[in-house]
């Protein structure tokens, strides 16, 4: 089996399991104790510490353990918003962020509070010049990640970071999927971290916060990580997070030369092995194992399943395989097709034979999808000056596959008009349209759904 979704989740590492073993023996007593095991349990801690800062370019004493990635986020960004709360309440945050600095922003806005999204272009980038447009007097707190999850595209963090600095904004970076690659750039105020993308353990998160910014630890207090992380430490995780941290960094430049020639390998192949498909993401500024593709008239779901039976595991951002039926936020922000969506993610170590077995694999795979989605003949309403698919009811990737269908039935100028009711389609027919060069001309609302116009331009 070929795992292929390190960034949800990487393999624990060979380094991180030797540390998690020897700690269990060493590290199991109470750090803030004097007596002989605590003093051994609190050197661990501050070794393990002193590793994680010098990792991420900071001071031992700005470094805070946390539970999770998640948990750093959310305290990060709570703590500095209400430290801040005199100059105001407006935050900043990308249209691209992962879901625990979005839910932290819809709970700020809940609770009375002003939230500016900056939109991205196709390739999932931030413009700098939107965050500084973003700025305002009462901006309390600016969000930028360091690079996607989704996409693996790489955000300007030094510039975004050298704007709000001149602004007396503090960012935040979310630098999950890329601290074990490297330090993150500029001159950045907060930093969150999840040891698990790394090849840590799970259940260990990184919070730092620079000194001079203001911040306010919000909830119970506790005199543990600086009152900002409550509750007796993980420390074997943590001693396994940190040496794990430092064992990758010492890999990541041999590593990322390899991994990102496997990735520009899969970004060229497969449009040419797969027909109607799309990658995603930037073609440079990214991280270097991750790859993400969507392919017209297919299942996402389906597809992961035929994949797994193949014997790889890969992730999707797709509508198809989301309880919700509703495309990814990232890929929604981006505007680029959704269904059939896959996101390849190596893991270090990669054996290049696992990626052309995957090359071989895919066609074959998106082949027998297609096959089976076949959907029957669209119905259809023919009116003076369009046609009419009726798609209610069917979800994705059907209304696109009825569209493409009658696509050739309407002369050159003429209008189809695709009823649907699938939120997806409000993302996938106009993506449709760029890949297949005919002209998307907007939404209009039906008795029924919505209507999504579509002119033929060849």
């Amino acid at each position: 089996m070929s795992y292929f979704d390190a960034a949800s989740s990487a393999p624990l590492h060979p380094v991180a399991r030797q540390a998690l073993l020897a700690s269990l023996d060493e590290g199991w007593a109470d750090p803030s104790r004097l007596y002989r095991e605590g003093r051994r349990a609190r050197m661990l801690l501050d070794a393990a510490r002193e590793a994680a800062a010098e990792a991420v370019g900071c001071r031992p004493d700005e470094l805070v353990f946390t539970p999770s990635g998640t948990r750093a986020v959310h305290t990060g960004m709570a703590g500095v918003l209400a430290g801040r709360r005199r100059v105001g309440g407006h935050l900043i945050v990308s249209a691209v962020e992962h879901s625990s600095v979005l839910h932290s922003a819809d709970v700020h806005e809940a609770d009375g509070a002003t939230v500016t999204q900056v939109a991205v272009d196709r390739t999932g980038s931030v413009d700098v010049r939107s965050y500084a447009d973003a700025l305002r007097p009462d901006t309390a707190l600016a969000c930028l990640q360091s690079a996607n999850h989704e996409v693996g595209t790489e955000q300007p963090v030094g510039a975004v970071a050298e704007v709000c600095r001149a602004a007396g904004v503090p960012l935040l970076v979310d630098a999950a999927q890329s601290l074990g690659w490297g330090p993150v750039e500029g001159d950045w105020s907060v930093l969150t971290a999840s040891a698990h993308k790394w090849g840590g353990p799970a259940g260990v998160g990184l919070l730092v916060v620079r000194k001079g910014v203001r911040f306010a630890p919000q909830g119970p207090l506790d005199e543990r990580e600086s009152g900002r992380a409550a509750g007796f430490e993980n420390l074997p995780a943590i001693v396994a997070a940190a040496a794990s941290l430092r064992a990758v960094r010492a890999e990541a430049a041999q590593e990322a030369v390899r991994l990102r020639e496997l990735t520009d390998r899969i970004r060229a192949r497969v449009p040419e092995l797969v027909p109607d498909v799309e990658v995603v993401g930037d073609p440079e500024r990214r991280l270097p194992g991750i790859v993400t593709f969507s392919c017209l008239y297919v299942d996402g779901e389906t597809l992961l399943h035929e994949l797994d039976r193949a014997g790889f595991s890969v992730s999707s951002g797709s509508s198809c395989t989301s309880s919700t039926l509703t495309p990814s936020h990232v890929l929604r922000a981006m505007g680029v097709l959704s269904e059939g969506n896959v996101r390849v993610s190596l893991p270090p170590g990669t054996p290049e034979a696992d990626v052309e077995r995957f090359l071989e694999v895919l066609p074959g795979a998106v082949a027998a999808v297609r096959e089976k989605l076949g959907a029957s003949l669209p119905i259809t309403i023919a009116t003076e000056d369009a046609l009419i698919v009726d798609a209610l009811g069917k979800r994705c990737p059907i209304p696109v596959i009825e569209l493409a269908k009658v696509i050739g039935e309407v002369p050159v100028g003429a209008t189809i008009r695709v009823l649907s009711d699938d939120e997806a389609a409000r993302l996938d027919i106009p993506a449709w349209c760029e890949m297949r060069n005919q002209e998307y001309v907007g939404e209009e609302p039906a008795t029924e759904g919505t209507a999504y116009l579509v002119r033929r331009l060849s």
